[in-house]
């Protein structure tokens, strides 16, 4: 039996910083809130600002958008980006942010668009990168609504998501396929990418300077084990944080063609193990609340024996999502499937996932 409780406990509030956990829930639209205090010393860090918006694609409207096609526009928008990172040219600075805008609207609505950037389906057609930072930056707005950012600052914090990575077009294509065998000289190439996509972005001159930083320290890590400069704790910005760790959980479930790929939970399994280390323990706890530690589509086991699908995620009991019952305890297919909210059965529990073969 698998009980994965011991996973999520603790993921309370940062020992290292003192972070509170985020709320449960997002909160309920209304007026948008005031601007952040005026900055510490280093409120890069801590609270970024962002600058007045440039004009804006005039495309948000109060109807629902088709999340998958939105996600295809913004990966069509970043294969533009390449050819900018390739061939020189002005950056569509504008587009860029009306469609993050029409992103954090949608998250508004909905989760759709969130399941439909973390599925994890088989390796994205076309340019990796184009569809990996897109994902990226999507799971990245989810994150930071979630830990309380505004409108604004998650304006800022789409944008660099979607940015993290435009270095290495720069690099020769070999170098993604082969990250698991680098040599030395091709890793220090390769660590290297935070600092030339910051470059390229401060070249592109961005409507706030923050997405410079967020995209430079998006690989640094809580006890200073990243790269490029090996920063730790508040050294790093708060923005880069939700970036890495948005980055790590698609890189784990969604990688390259040439890496293995994890389930949703083992991922999720690696990320808990990692907190206070890679990344703070409220971070790590708002994104469980979004995907659980048994994601929608994860065919599961439960304690009764009968075999179910996720179905739904219950934000305030990430163990303890809604269940398809598909099979019996005997492994019979039921005639038709009956939902079970285990966050309302308190004796049911699951004791683990289950492959098709496994069942």
């Amino acid at each position: 039996m698998v009980r994965m409780s011991d996973l999520v406990r603790g993921l309370g509030r940062d020992p290292a910083t003192g972070s509170a956990e985020p709320p449960a829930d997002r909160p309920t639209p209304g007026p948008p809130p005031a601007p952040p205090p005026p900055p510490r010393a280093r409120a890069a860090v801590d609270a970024p600002r962002p600058a007045a918006p440039p004009t804006r694609e005039p495309a948000a409207t109060a109807a629902a958008e088709n999340p998958s096609a939105l996600l295809g526009e913004l990966q069509a928008l970043l294969l533009e980006v390449r050819r900018v990172v390739r061939e020189g040219g002005d950056f569509p600075w504008p587009r860029l942010q009306g469609l993050i805008d029409r992103a954090i609207a949608s998250l508004d609505r909905s989760p759709d668009l969130f399941w439909v950037a973390s599925e994890p389906a088989a390796t994205p057609a076309g340019d990796y990168l184009a569809a990996h930072q897109a994902r990226v930056a999507v799971m990245a707005l989810r994150i930071g609504a979630n830990v309380g950012h505004d409108r604004g600052r998650l304006s800022v914090l789409g944008m660099a998501g979607c940015l993290i990575d435009v270095g290495l077009w720069q690099m020769p294509e070999t170098l993604l396929r082969r990250l698991d065998t680098l040599t030395g000289d091709e890793l220090a190439t390769y660590r290297s990418h935070p600092r030339l996509s910051a470059d390229l972005v401060r070249r592109w001159a961005p409507p706030d300077g923050t997405i410079v930083q967020a995209v430079l320290e998006h690989h640094e890590r809580e006890q200073g084990q990243g790269f490029p400069q090996g920063l730790a704790g508040v050294g790093v910005v708060a923005d880069a944080k939700i970036l890495g760790l948005a980055d790590t959980y698609t890189g784990l479930t969604v990688p390259p063609p040439t890496r293995p790929r994890l389930r949703p939970h083992e991922a999720v399994r690696e990320l808990v193990k990692s907190r206070n280390e890679a990344f703070p323990a409220p971070l790590i706890k708002a994104l469980l609340s979004e995907i659980s530690v048994f994601p929608p589509g994860t065919v599961v086991r439960l304690n009764t024996e009968e075999i179910g699908r996720v179905v739904g995620v219950n934000r305030n009991h990430p163990l303890r999502p809604r269940v398809e019952i598909v099979a019996d305890a005997r492994g019979q297919r039921l005639p038709a499937p009956k939902t079970l909210d285990l966050s309302e059965a308190p004796f049911i529990y699951i004791t683990g996932p289950v492959t098709e073969a496994g069942r």
